[in-house]
C-alpha cells in the first residue's frame, strides 16, 4: 500500500517570554522530524514525557504551525492550504485526545457530542444524529446511551464517545495522542482492541502516540522513537522490539519489567541521569549526556540517519564506524 501521510523535516521552537515580554530563551520541541505512514497501517510514536510527541501531533493537525517542514497528505502539503481546501483535509485527519474527562463537552448529551462537528459542517440535526447513532454503536455504545450526559459514563465509555466523534466525519487517518494513558489497564485493552477493529472496519490509518512501550508494541506496525524533539530510531515494530539499536531505545526497553518468568532483560543498563532541559539541549547527539556509549565525537554533530537493515533506521554515530559492534554488545 502507498504512503498516505508524510512529515518532512518538521521543526518547532517555542519562545520563552520574560516578565517584560522579552524573549529570554526557547524550547526546542520538535527538531527535523520526518516519518511516513502507510495506508491502513499504524505507526507508534514513543518516548519519555517532553520528547515532543504531542507537539508533533499538533503540527500534523495544524493546531500549531511549524517553523519549517512539510506535512504531506496524499502528496499534498497541507501547510500550504487554507479555506475550504484546508477544511476538507482536516475532515480526513481526526484526533483523539488523552483525557476523556476534558475532551468532550459535559453540557451536551452523548449523541450531540458526536453530532456537533456535523452540524458545524452544515448537516441537519436529524441527519447528524442518525449518523452519530451509527458510530456510537460502532464503538460499542448502544442507543440507550445517546441521551445520557458524559458525567454518567466511565472513562472508557467517554473515550469511546471521543472515538465516535472522530469517526463521524469519516476520516482516513486518526491520531491517538495518549488516548489510553488515563484509563485503567483492563479498560486500555478494551479500547486498544476497539481501535484495531475500527481500523479494519473503516480502512483507517493510525498515528498512535504513547509513552507506554507495551501498548505501542501491541498496536503498531511501525515504531518511531523520539528523544528531546529528535528521532533516534524508527522501523518495523517487531524489529525495533527484538533488536533495538540506539542506546536510548535499548534503555527504554530495559526500563519495562518483563511479566514472563525466566525472561532476562537486554544486556544494557536502563536510563540513568536526568533529562536535559529542552531550553538548552546538549550539542551534537542529544542523548549523549545519558548514553553509556558516548564518545567525544558525539558532542560535535548530530548523527545522520543510517539504515541498519531494511525497514530499520537509527541515528547514532557509533554506526558510522568500526565501533558499531560496541552498541550491540
Amino acid at each position: 500500500m502507498g504512503v498516505i501521510l508524510e512529515a518532512v523535516e518538521l521543526k518547532k521552537t517555542f519562545p520563552i517570554k520574560g516578565w517584560l515580554g522579552k524573549t529570554k530563551g526557547a524550547v526546542s520541541a520538535v527538531h527535523d522530524v520526518s516519518f511516513s505512514l502507510k495506508e491502513q497501517s499504524t505507526i507508534g510514536i514513543v518516548g519519555e514525557s517532553g520528547c515532543g510527541k504531542s507537539t508533533l501531533a499538533r503540527l500534523i493537525m495544524r493546531l500549531i504551525e511549524p517553523d519549517q517542514g512539510k506535512v504531506l497528505f496524499r502528496g499534498k502539503d497541507i501547510l500550504t492550504l487554507s479555506g475550504a481546501e484546508l477544511q476538507s483535509v482536516r475532515k480526513k485527519i481526526q484526533m483523539v485526545f488523552q483525557n476523556p474527562y476534558s475532551s468532550i463537552n459535559p453540557k451536551l448529551t452523548i449523541i450531540d457530542n458526536v453530532a456537533f462537528s456535523l452540524w458545524e459542517n452544515g448537516v441537519s440535526k436529524q441527519e447528524a444524529r442518525k449518523k452519530a447513532n451509527y458510530y456510537l454503536e460502532a464503538v460499542g455504545l448502544p442507543r440507550s446511551y445517546a441521551t445520557r450526559y458524559p458525567s454518567s459514563l466511565s472513562g472508557g465509555q467517554r473515550q469511546r464517545v471521543a472515538i465516535a466523534r472522530a469517526l463521524v466525519l469519516e476520516p482516513e487517518i486518526i491520531i491517538a495522542d495518549e488516548a489510553v494513558s488515563a484509563l485503567d489497564k483492563s479498560v486500555q485493552a478494551q479500547v486498544l482492541n476497539l481501535l484495531q477493529e475500527l481500523k479494519t472496519e473503516f480502512s483507517l490509518s493510525l498515528v498512535f502516540i504513547s509513552h507506554d512501550l507495551n501498548v505501542v508494541e501491541y498496536i503498531s506496525d511501525e515504531v518511531m522513537v523520539m528523544y528531546l524533539g529528535k528521532v533516534v530510531e524508527k522501523g518495523i515494530a517487531n524489529q525495533i522490539y527484538e533488536t533495538p539499536n540506539h542506546p536510548y531505545t535499548r534503555a527504554l526497553l530495559n526500563s519495562v519489567p518483563s511479566m514472563e518468568v525466566g525472561v532476562s532483560t537486554l544486556n544494557n543498563s536502563p536510563i540513568t541521569g536526568e533529562l536535559p532541559s529542552p531550553m538548552n539541549p546538549p550539542s551534537g547527539c542529544r542523548f549523549r549526556t545519558r548514553c553509556p556509549h558516548a564518545i567525544e565525537q558525539c558532542s560535535n554533530m548530530y548523527p545522520p540517519e543510517i539504515e541498519i537493515r531494511t525497514g530499520q533506521k537509527v541515528s547514532c554515530i557509533l554506526y558510522e564506524s568500526s565501533s558499531r559492534e560496541k552498541v550491540l554488545l
